[in-house]
């Protein structure tokens, strides 16, 4: 569970929403392969994916289906929906 500091849209499409704690967790949500998540700052979300650990913090990516099904996908939960 964590809460959303801050929602971007880059001009490589993908969203990312950075969460706050001892560091910071990069969410890399791929919007191409999975809907937005409508979260906003302080609004509580779940999520699911691949972590991959750097001295920032860390990239949490896979937080959708996996359109090869080379890999289990992941998901956000937000307000009783799953965005995956």
């Amino acid at each position: 569970v964590a809460r959303p500091t801050e929602l971007a849209r880059t001009a490589t499409r993908f969203q990312h929403a950075r969460f706050g704690a001892e560091g910071t967790v990069l969410v890399s949500h791929n919007i191409d392969l999975a809907p937005r998540v409508p979260a906003e700052e302080g609004d509580v979300i779940l999520v699911r994916g691949q972590y991959e650990w750097n001295d920032r913090g860390g990239v949490l990516h896979w937080t959708h289906h996996d359109p090869k099904d080379w890999r289990e996908g992941g998901w956000i939960e937000f307000e009783g929906e799953r965005y995956e």
